[in-house]
């Protein structure tokens, strides 16, 4: 039996799933941080929109729908099934990691999309929905508001494309 519990701590605790939920706590400990700090000390709600640069602003936006608002619903009940969906997410991503165990830039880019993932899934919890601040802007166009979550998830997913295409390069370039 002992022998079955040390092949499961491998599998779910090996080099590269610790990886992956150091970067996922790290990540969902900064969003978390500066999110709480924006809203508490800096008080984005109150200052209204903050000018930083020419294309860049701070504004207090709550998301109750998913990417770029979409299927936008302010009820508790769906707040409450996007950070269910988001945990159920973050787990089967977790189980790829210590799955996979492919190397280290997927370990990071896992852990990133958790990470991200369970920040945007506790801000439904706690406020009812995602909190973001930046906002990018050039020639009139304004791009969705977004925060630090989002970004860690984009650049997730971003690397896990990058991974994949660098190991089908490798495959191609080994012969059978």
């Amino acid at each position: 039996m002992s022998g079955m519990t040390s092949l499961w701590a491998r599998w779910l605790w090996g080099p590269y799933s610790r990886l992956g939920m150091s970067v996922a706590a790290a990540t969902f400990a900064v969003d978390q941080a500066h999110k709480w700090w924006m809203l508490l000390v800096f008080r984005i709600a109150e200052k209204g929109r903050v000018s930083v640069t020419p294309f860049l602003d701070l504004v207090f936006v709550k998301n109750t729908g998913i990417s770029y608002s979409l299927l936008d619903q302010s009820s508790m009940a769906w707040q409450l099934v996007l950070a269910l969906f988001s945990v159920i997410v973050s787990l089967a991503l977790w189980a790829w990691l210590a799955a996979a165990g492919t190397g280290r830039l997927m370990a990071w880019a896992l852990g990133l999309i958790i990470g991200g993932a369970l920040g945007n899934g506790l801000d439904r919890v706690l406020i009812g929905g995602v909190a973001d601040f930046f906002s990018l802007h050039a020639f009139g166009f304004y791009w969705y508001v977004f925060n630090i979550a989002d970004v860690a998830i984009v650049a997730g997913v971003a690397a896990l494309l990058y991974d994949s295409f660098i190991g089908s390069r490798n495959d191609a370039a080994n012969p059978m």
